[in-house]
C-alpha cells in the first residue's frame, strides 16, 4: 500500500475519533490504538482494500469496532424505564426490555446479579437499572448488561390505576353512603366470572358446603384480555335488567399479575358496578390484590371463597339458632346438662385451674427478687446509720469528762451534787465528793 493510502486511513481514524468529544483522553487513545491495529492489519492484507485505498470492514470487524466504542464510552450507566417482555430462563439469566413512551432498549441480567434482587421483576414495573452498554456480536445488536436494579416508583399501568382511582374518588363512587347492604338471607346469587377459572369452582364449593340449597345463576365472561372489560360490564347490566330477583352479585376472578387483573381496573366496569341495583361483592385475586372494582363494590372480599362465605354465613347462623331452640324444646334438661358440662370441661381445662402455677411462677420469682432488693437496701440503710452513729459516739466520747478523768484529772462535787469549780465554793469541814476514773471518794475539807 502506498504512503498516500496509509495517510488517508490515518485521516479517517482521526476524524472518526474527533466526532466523540465527550470521550475522555484515555478512551480516545484506546480507540485510536485499536483502530490503528485494525488498519495495520488491513494494510498488510491488501485484499481488504480497493485500488483507491478505501478501507473495507467485514461484518465481524465493524461489530467489534462498535462493541469497543459502546463499552468504553458507557462503562457505567443508570437507566430509568419500564420493564417489558420479561423472561427468566432455566439458566437463571433474566432477559427483558427497558422502555419509555418513545423507545426501548434490550437488557440482560445474569443469574449471579439477579439473585441479589430484593423484588421480582415483572412487566409494567418502573425500575432504575445500573450497568454497562455492550453489543451482542452474533445479532449485531446492542444491549445493557444490568448489574443492579431497584424499583423506581409506579409503572404505566400503576399510574393509570392511580389516576382512575383519584378520579372516581373525587366523583364519590367510593363513598360509604352509596354502599348497598347485603341481604341478611340470601336465596339467589349471581356469579360473574370465567366458567373455566378456579374462582367459580371455589365459590360453588363453599356454597355447597355451607348452604347447598341456595340458587346460583352463572354468567360466564372472559376475565382478562381486550374484550374482558366489555363482557363484565354487559353481564352486570344484563343481570340487573333481566334478573332483578337476585339478592347479590359476585364479580371476580382468581389471582394474577396487574396486567391479568386489569379488566377490573377499567372505568366502564367500575361504573357498571356502581350503577348496579343489585348489591355487588367484588372478589378479585388474592388477599393482597386491590382493584378499582374493590373500591366501588358494596363489599370487597379478599378472595372468591371469602365472598361465598359472606353470602352464606347468615343462613348457617340462623340454622344453628333454630337447631338450638329445637333442642331446648325437645329436651331442655339435656340441653342444660350439655351446656353446663361444656362449661365444666372448659373450666377444668382452663389454664387458671389446670396449671395455675404458670400464672404466678413469674410473679413469685419477681417477688423473691424484690424481697432480696428490699433486704439489701434495708441492710445498707442500717449499716449507714450504724456507721454514722459510731462516728458521733466517737466524737462525743472525745468530749466526755470520763476521758479527762482517765488522764489523771478528777471532779469535785458538794453535797448538793454541784460541781466545785473554785475554792470559794467550800468551807472548812465541808464534806465533798471526789469523782475519779474508777470511782468516788468522799472527803472533808481540813483547811483552805
Amino acid at each position: 500500500m502506498s504512503f498516500r493510502a496509509i495517510a488517508r486511513n490515518l485521516v479517517v481514524v482521526i476524524s472518526f475519533v474527533s466526532i466523540h468529544p465527550f470521550i475522555n483522553t484515555s478512551i480516545h487513545q484506546k480507540n485510536r490504538k485499536a483502530i490503528f491495529i485494525m488498519f495495520d492489519f488491513e494494510i498488510e492484507n491488501n485484499n481488504q482494500n480497493d485500488d483507491d485505498g478505501k478501507l473495507i470492514y467485514s461484518v465481524t470487524q465493524i461489530n467489534n469496532e462498535i462493541k469497543i466504542i459502546l463499552e468504553e464510552n458507557y462503562p457505567q450507566v443508570w437507566i430509568c424505564g419500564e420493564i417489558s417482555s420479561c423472561k427468566k430462563y432455566s439458566s437463571g439469566h433474566l432477559y427483558f426490555n427497558l422502555k419509555d413512551e418513545q423507545s426501548q432498549i434490550s437488557a440482560v441480567m445474569f443469574a449471579g446479579y439477579n439473585q441479589k434482587l430484593k423484588f421480582i421483576p415483572k412487566d409494567g414495573m418502573q425500575v432504575l437499572a445500573y450497568g454497562r452498554i455492550t453489543a451482542y456480536l452474533q445479532r449485531g445488536s446492542y444491549q445493557v448488561q444490568v448489574f443492579f436494579m431497584k424499583e423506581a416508583g409506579i409503572g404505566t399501568l400503576q399510574e393509570k390505576f392511580e389516576k382512575l382511582k383519584n378520579k372516581l374518588l373525587k366523583e364519590g363512587l367510593f363513598d360509604e353512603n352509596h354502599k348497598k347492604q347485603i341481604p341478611y338471607l340470601v336465596n339467589k346469587i349471581g356469579v360473574i366470572t370465567s366458567k373455566d377459572g378456579a374462582a367459580l369452582h371455589d365459590i360453588l364449593s363453599v356454597l355447597n358446603r355451607r348452604y347447598s340449597n341456595v340458587q346460583v345463576l352463572i354468567y360466564p365472561v372472559r376475565v382478562q384480555g381486550e374484550t374482558a372489560k366489555y363482557e363484565i360490564e354487559e353481564a352486570i347490566k344484563y343481570l340487573n335488567k333481566n334478573h332483578k330477583e337476585l339478592d347479590v352479585l359476585l364479580v371476580g376472578r382468581g389471582g394474577g399479575s396487574l396486567e391479568d387483573l386489569w379488566a377490573f381496573n377499567e372505568e366502564n366496569v367500575a361504573r357498571a358496578i356502581f350503577n348496579s341495583e343489585i348489591p355487588v361483592i367484588s372478589c378479585v385475586g388474592h388477599e393482597v390484590d386491590f382493584t378499582i372494582a374493590d373500591f366501588v363494590a358494596d363489599v370487597r372480599a379478599a378472595t372468591p371463597s371469602v365472598a361465598a362465605e359472606i353470602v352464606a354465613k347468615n343462613k348457617i347462623d340462623l340454622e344453628e339458632k333454630i337447631e338450638k331452640l329445637q333442642n331446648v324444646i325437645i329436651d331442655k334438661m339435656e340441653s342444660l346438662i350439655s351446656i353446663y358440662t361444656d362449661k365444666i370441661n372448659y373450666l377444668k381445662n382452663c389454664r387458671a385451674l389446670s396449671k395455675p402455677y404458670l400464672i404466678y411462677e413469674d410473679r413469685i420469682q419477681y417477688v423473691d427478687d424484690l424481697k432480696e432488693k428490699i433486704i439489701f437496701y434495708i441492710k445498707n440503710i442500717i449499716e449507714n446509720k450504724n456507721h454514722n452513729l459510731q462516728l458521733k459516739i466517737q466524737k462525743l466520747d472525745l468530749l466526755s469528762p470520763l476521758k479527762i478523768l482517765q488522764r489523771g484529772y478528777s471532779v469535785c462535787f458538794d453535797k448538793q451534787g454541784n460541781v466545785i469549780k473554785t475554792k470559794k465554793q467550800v468551807n472548812v469541814d465541808d464534806i465533798i465528793n471526789i469523782k475519779l476514773t474508777d470511782g468516788n471518794i468522799e472527803t472533808k475539807v481540813v483547811e483552805e
